[in-house]
């Protein structure tokens, strides 16, 4: 193995153009590790706040970008029993995921799930923890019930689109333009709102009726999250991942009580490793299966390679994608 890498650097911090290729250390994993030789790493909206300065990583991590990669262990500190040198896996990563190597806990690494490639497993992680942590553990997303996800063509929305309706609910999301319209039906959309071209709010109200929905997933926050109170049914969850038109907003609360409401939300990188790992442990029993079965699909939006990480970030903040953004490390 090589005793250096090339990794992506973004300095102090900045637009994409301050991303640039550098060569250094390749890092060692410590007790409970594994080192990955990444193949792919996944490209997602916490990595561009990072690199604009917004996001730093929490205290022990790389601070290198990159929170998810595929690619094959090629060393396990000597206490790892989960996973063994020449493993294929896929890793929810603490950071460092932008590089030729990458150290992750062992207890976060997933096998490549049945018939999927390196760069379709890589898309998986950040993706799957989040929606399932989020969507069926805080927000207690029940068979039967009314789902609603806004931004269903990025790589969190359709991958909440799939679960949900996998596991039996009636599912509706929000969206803009036919293509990213076309995309989430065929996943399984029963019901989509173009928020651009109509009243988003107004249509799935009318979809729901008086009962109202039940467990809302959000991201963009700002006016949403009055519209989503204001949608949601009698014991109803929104569960809020980010905020990206803003945190500070006034809010007609008097829904909570009146509805017995719950507001919550949370974000995966400051988690503990053993929470991680639950997670991990759910979905390898809980949702991998899927895959094999055809119920869950893997939707590539781009690959670009290492050296145009500045480029993927691009896309990322123009929201030109439907589906999720790779880099390819090691094609």
């Amino acid at each position: 193995m090589k005793e250096t890498m090339r990794y992506i650097d973004h300095g102090q911090g900045g637009p994409a153009s301050a991303m640039r290729i550098l060569e250094g250390p390749v890092p060692q994993p410590r007790a409970g590790d594994v080192l990955i030789e990444v193949a792919y790493a996944g490209v997602n909206r916490p990595d561009v706040l990072q690199r604009a300065g917004l996001y730093p990583p929490p205290p022990g991590a790389s601070p290198v970008l990159g929170l998810e990669v595929a690619g094959t262990v090629v060393a396990a500190a000597p206490d790892v029993r989960e996973r063994k040198v020449g493993d294929a896996v896929c890793a929810l990563a603490p950071g460092g995921g932008y590089a030729e190597y990458c150290v992750v806990p062992a207890s976060s690494c997933l096998p490549v799930p049945e018939g999927l490639s390196l760069a379709e497993a890589a898309a998986l992680p950040e993706n799957y923890f989040t929606v399932w942590s989020n969507v069926f553990e805080r927000g207690r997303l029940q068979a039967g019930e009314i789902f609603l996800a806004h931004g269903g063509a990025g790589g969190i929305g359709y991958t909440a689109i799939q679960l949900a309706k996998a596991f039996g609910a009636t599912v509706l999301s929000t969206v803009t333009g036919a293509e990213k319209i076309d995309l989430v039906r065929t996943l399984g959309a029963d019901a989509v709102f173009d928020y651009a071209a109509g009243d988003w709010e107004k249509e799935a109200a009318a979809f729901a009726g008086a009962r109202g929905i039940d467990c809302i997933l959000d991201f963009i926050g700002g006016s949403y999250i009055q519209k989503n109170l204001n949608l949601l049914a009698r014991n109803g969850r929104l569960v809020q991942i980010a905020f990206l038109q803003g945190a500070k907003v006034e809010l007609n609360l008097a829904p909570l009580l009146t509805r017995n409401l719950t507001l919550t939300g949370s974000v995966l990188r400051p988690r503990s490793v053993g929470e991680k790992a639950a997670i991990a442990a759910a979905l390898e029993e809980k949702v991998w299966p899927l895959f094999a079965s055809g119920k869950l699909r893997v939707v590539v939006s781009a690959v670009f390679p290492l050296a145009e990480a500045q480029k993927a970030h691009a896309l990322m903040e123009n929201s030109g994608h439907a589906g999720k953004i790779l880099l390819a490390v090691r094609p």
